[in-house]
């Protein structure tokens, strides 16, 4: 039977471990964006990377070990601490309340529930994420041997290589409303994947303008291709970084939150009560 408290033997069993997602099928695209967009982007210390690079992915996830079965998407730019690469994760939608639940609290991810849609026939791929009537972000692409840019393998591998960092911002909101209860803080995690299947693949993606979603905001510089991949991915646990200014981080702090306009007049509210 269930319990609402937890005994110190569920804890030794269940907690602490790191989160690994068997077979893994994801689509990953990466684009080249501009600069100016990147620094507008990434909130201090984090600085752009040598080259404005963004990738975005869409993963069907069968089996995990915390969880069962969800799809995932996220969006990522490549940011620079202290000379050190890593992924900065912008938005990370997700059909698992307890995948939304854990990466929210424990990583610090941007995550919420939304519609995502993935499907795979033969060499053809096709993908789309939708939330609040909208759908924001649509990917197709075609496995083969070539990206859609000839120096596209040159950049990943020198600006991405294996197993880079991923940099989050852990924080509370303050129960007044001013602020933070949890000061931010930056933290990091690696996830590791044991690639089973790797194929390169030409693709096309579509943005659709949300207030909710903003991913046209990473506007397509030039499309650089897309990776399919069949893996065994691990999250291992992370560490905090640095804390920071909480009143330089603020304007960041809503990649959690939808924005609604009430367009109720007062009068139409207080009768509706």
């Amino acid at each position: 039977m269930g319990s609402f408290v937890k005994s110190l033997a569920d804890i030794r069993q269940y907690g602490g471990k790191p989160t690994t997602f068997y077979d893994a099928e994801m689509l990953t695209v990466y684009w080249e964006t501009k600069k100016e967009i990147i620094e507008r982007l990434l909130p201090k210390p984090l600085k752009p990377a040598g080259r404005p690079l963004v990738n975005a992915f869409i993963a069907d996830y069968p089996a995990t070990n915390f969880c069962p079965p969800y799809r995932e998407a996220g969006l990522f730019v490549l940011a620079d601490y202290n000379g050190e690469l890593g992924n900065y994760c912008l938005s990370m939608p997700i059909t698992s309340d307890i995948g939304m639940a854990m990466g929210r609290e424990v990583c610090g991810l941007p995550k919420k529930m939304a519609d995502v849609r993935m499907q795979v026939e033969g060499d053809s791929i096709s993908g789309s994420i939708g939330r609040q009537g909208i759908d924001f972000f649509s990917i197709h692409a075609q496995m083969g041997e070539v990206f859609n840019d000839p120096e596209a393998e040159g950049i990943l591998e020198q600006f991405y290589g294996k197993d880079i960092p991923l940099y989050n911002i852990k924080y509370s909101n303050a129960v007044d409303g001013n602020g933070f209860d949890l000061m931010p803080i930056l933290v990091t995690q690696r996830l590791v994947s044991d690639v089973k299947v790797y194929k390169a693949a030409e693709a096309s993606v579509m943005f659709q303008e949300s207030p909710h979603d903003p991913w046209s905001e990473l506007e397509v510089v030039k499309m650089l291709g897309a990776v399919y991949t069949v893996s065994t991915n691990v999250l291992e646990k992370g560490k905090v970084l640095e804390p920071l200014h909480p009143m330089e981080f603020l304007p960041y702090c809503y990649l959690r939150w939808d924005w609604w306009e009430n367009k109720l007049q007062p009068e139409t509210a207080e009768s509706s009560l």
